[in-house]
C-alpha cells in the first residue's frame, strides 16, 4: 500500500492587516474538532473573515491528522506554556 499525504497548502492570509492568532496547542486536549475549534475561535478574534475560516478548516481537513497539524501550525502561532488570546483576561 503506498501511502501519500495530502499536498500541504497551508499558506495563509497575508498577515499583515491582523494581529498573529496565538493558540496553545502544546499540552491541550489533541482531539482534532478541539484543534479546529480553538483554532477558529481565536481566527475570529483576530478578525479573520468566514471565509478565510472556512479556507483554513477545508484545507485542515483534506488529509489526515497529521496533515491537519501541519496546516494548523502554519496558520497560527503555538504559544506552548504562555496564555493563548482564548485564556487571557484582557
Amino acid at each position: 500500500m503506498n501511502y501519500k499525504p495530502a499536498p500541504l497548502n497551508a499558506t495563509p492570509p497575508d498577515p499583515i492587516l491582523r494581529k498573529p492568532v496565538r493558540v496553545r496547542l502544546v499540552g491541550e486536549d489533541g482531539n482534532a474538532f478541539f484543534i479546529l475549534g480553538r483554532v477558529t475561535k481565536a481566527m475570529r478574534r483576530a478578525g479573520y473573515t468566514a471565509e478565510e475560516m472556512d479556507r483554513y478548516q477545508r484545507e485542515a481537513t483534506s488529509g489526515d491528522y497529521d496533515h491537519l497539524l501541519q496546516v494548523t501550525m502554519a496558520w497560527v502561532d503555538d504559544v506552548g506554556e504562555e496564555r493563548d488570546e482564548e485564556n487571557s483576561d484582557g
